[in-house]
Formats: structure tokens, sequence, C-alpha cells
């Protein structure tokens, strides 16, 4: 079964204390689609980019399998941009710039045979499309998406009306307290539960990830990591691995989406290992698995 991830695909500018690397590929769809394509083929990805976007990027997608159909290129058009710079501590993060260039007046229309893959990842983007999107796929097995603390801002009713659409949401600690206006996590997941997901999965950075629904509770920890050289889409990878995972299995049940969880925070423990998806490149299957077992046993009581 296929994957479709709609997000952004960007030229990115990193910085922290050791090192600056420009226009080194990055954005939401394309962390979450390569992390999605360690597991299940089709990847299917919706973006757009400019003449500017180096083909070399397109290459590597391609060779993860990636199904690039979707993705739109702008003529005379620029790829969305954007800088960052970390501090000592990667759980701080300055942006020094955005330029949305040609997703600003991005709609995209889906291709025939993209309207019919059962599982929906709405990366980071504006919730008018990731709703425009939910409107034309038909009959999906599970739409999961992720939003941001910009959009709670700026544009809460379209992604309250977002929201009410989509299966499982995920964003990280803080976005779900601005979102609920609840300081206790539990309480903030309880209240997003009321708007209209049947689960909410909270990413925590180097602490993990915890789910909730209704009548489960389940807490993933993080991959213990000693060294961390660009933190820059591991929230991504996350959600791309738990995709790709439930999609290879084809199972929803409780304990596939923890499972799928535990896969997650392994693949993004790979994609910090180094600047954009460059770890990824030498990454195999077995690897992940190894990982995986690790945290078996970590949490095995």
């Amino acid at each position: 079964m296929g994957v479709l991830v709609v997000g952004t695909v960007t030229l990115d500018t990193v910085e922290t204390l050791n090192k600056r690397v420009e226009d080194v590929l990055g954005g939401s769809g394309t962390y979450a689609s390569v992390a999605a394509s360690f597991f299940v083929n089709p990847v299917r990805l919706i973006g757009v980019v400019g003449t500017d976007f180096p083909q070399v990027y397109t290459d590597f997608l391609q060779t993860r399998n990636v199904d690039l159909e979707g993705l739109t290129r702008v003529e005379n058009g620029k790829t969305f941009r954007w800088g960052g710079k970390y501090a000592e501590d990667f759980n701080v993060r300055d942006t020094l710039f955005t330029e949305l260039n040609v997703i600003e007046d991005f709609h995209p229309v889906l291709p025939a045979a993209y309207k019919d893959t059962p599982y929906l990842f709405l990366a980071n983007d504006p919730p008018q499309l990731q709703l425009s999107i939910i409107e034309q796929v038909k009959k999906p097995k599970l739409i999961v998406s992720d939003t941001m603390d910009f959009w709670i801002n700026e544009e809460r009713d379209a992604l309250q009306k977002t929201i009410e659409r989509v299966d499982i949401l995920i964003l990280n600690d803080s976005e779900a307290k601005l979102l609920t206006g609840e300081t206790n996590l539990m309480k903030a997941a309880r209240t997003i539960l009321r708007y209209g997901p049947k689960r909410v999965i909270i990413k925590k950075g180097e602490h993990g990830a915890i789910s909730i629904t209704e009548a489960s509770y389940f807490s993933a920890p993080a991959y213990p990591m000693t060294q961390v050289t660009d933190p820059t889409g591991a929230g991504d990878s996350f959600a791309g691995g738990l995709m790709g995972y439930l999609a290879s299995v084809g199972d929803l049940s409780e304990g596939s989406i923890r499972k799928a969880m535990m896969y997650g925070t392994v693949v993004a423990s790979f994609n910090i290992e180094d600047f954009s998806i460059n770890r990824q490149k030498s990454v195999q299957f077995q690897d992940i698995k190894a990982r995986y077992k690790e945290l078996q046993e970590a949490v095995r009581f």
C-alpha cells in the first residue's frame, strides 16, 4: 500500500556552532517522503520547486523510489528557502530567513493516480492547502496531519477545519499547549481529541513522543544519542517513518501504531546525525531494525 505525502520541498541554510551549510535539500515533504520510503513503495510526493532546484536532489529522491509526478516545477520561479541557526542546546533555534517564493501561489491538483492512495500524510503546510488535498482524495484509509505554531497563530479557523477531518494530528508539546491554552500535556491532548481526530501524537524532541486516544496512552522513548549534528527535519522523519510502517503492514490497530511510533523515532535518530538527508543516503533497513531492537530492550521490564 502506498503513502501520499504533501509538504514543502526546500533549499535550506543551516548553521550550528561547528558548521554552516547552504542550499541543502530540506522541507517537510522531503524528510517525510524519504523516511517513508524505507518501508513502503510507492511514496508519492506533492510539492513545488523553482527552476533553481538542483537536478541532483531530484535524482536522489528518485533513487529512494519517491514518485515525483506530483512535484511541480515553476518555470522562472524560485524554490522556497529557509535559514536557521542552532544554539549549543539544539532545542534552541533562531529562524534567520524565510523566503516562500513559489509556495505562495501553490494550489496543487492531485494526479489521477494519486487520489486512491490509502495513506495520506499532510506534512507542515498552510491548513487551506491541507484541506484542499483532503477534499481531492478518495476514501483514504488513514489521514495524518502535522502543523506548526505559525498556522495556530495566524490561520486558526482554517486549521480547526482541517483538524476536524483528520484521523491523527501530530504536533510538538509547545504547539499542543498553544493550540489549546492548556499547560498540562494530557489536558491539551484530551482537548484536541474533542476537535475531531481519533488520536493525538505529541512530539517531545529528545524525550520521545506520546500517543493519546480516548481509550489509550502510549509513550515512545527517543533513541539515545550522544552526538547531534543537525535536528532539522527530525519531526518530519518521525512522521514519515510512522506512516511508512503503517502502510507496509496495512494495519491500524493500537499495537501497530505503537510499533510505528518506535520505527518513526528510530528513523529520526538517523536524520539528526548529519545535515539535510545526507545520513539517510547510507542507511540500510537492517540498520533501522537493529536500533528498533535496541529500543525494545530499553523499555522491556
